[in-house]
């Protein structure tokens, strides 16, 4: 993805995964994102980098796109990610809720969070339109939002973890999803968002 061209707008996914120990798992959630549906690589999109975890069992991987193909990369890479990793038998010792766990989308250049926020929002609509719509074994899509996705309060990260009580782990009886049904044990709770670039320990 060439960053020199005049008015490219850029946003940045930080997809955060409920897996580590499986290379081959990461590696072909990453290459979900680089392909366009005709199978060929996407001109405008790149995975920055992937940070795996292996005692947290959990993987980063960095998405940079252009606003308006970000969505479909993410999606692609979520769809690979919630045929790939089952929560029922996932292992490790951070406290998370799904195998996708987190959709936070941040500007980079010429876009600002709001767009990222529609962004966030879209993905989960794509979602819930393909587990509704086809013949899928991902048996659906829970989402929680927060900061610019979640409108109109934008509660912060913090806030809605201790909302949702994240440290009891995948106790899905008393979780309320914001979008969505009530949690699959496959697949868990996932958390989509739009905000600055920042960096955080989740």
């Amino acid at each position: 993805m060439s960053s020199c061209r005049v008015g490219l707008r850029l946003a940045a996914c930080l997809l955060n995964i409920s897996e580590a120990r499986k290379k081959y798992v990461v590696e072909n959630i990453a290459k979900a994102a680089l392909l366009e549906r005709n199978g060929q690589r996407h001109p405008e999109v790149s995975v920055l980098n992937i940070f795996s975890d292996p005692e947290y069992n959990r993987s980063v991987i960095t998405i940079a796109a252009s606003i308006d193909e970000l969505g479909n990369s993410v999606l692609a890479a979520c769809l690979e990610a919630f045929q790939s990793i089952d929560m029922e038998i996932q292992e490790g010792i951070h406290p998370c809720l799904g195998a996708v766990d987190l959709i936070p989308i941040y500007p980079l250049s010429g876009v600002g969070v709001e767009e990222c926020g529609a962004v966030a929002r879209m993905c989960y609509s794509l979602m819930e339109t393909i587990f509704t719509n086809q013949n899928s074994f991902v048996p659906g899509c829970s989402v929680f939002l927060f900061g610019e996705a979640d409108l109109p309060e934008k509660r912060p990260l913090v806030q809605r973890r201790k909302q949702l009580g994240w440290f009891t782990r995948r106790d899905f009886s008393t979780l309320k999803p914001d979008l969505g049904p009530a949690p699959a044990r496959r697949c868990g709770l996932t958390g989509s968002q739009s905000g600055f670039f920042f960096c955080f320990g989740f």
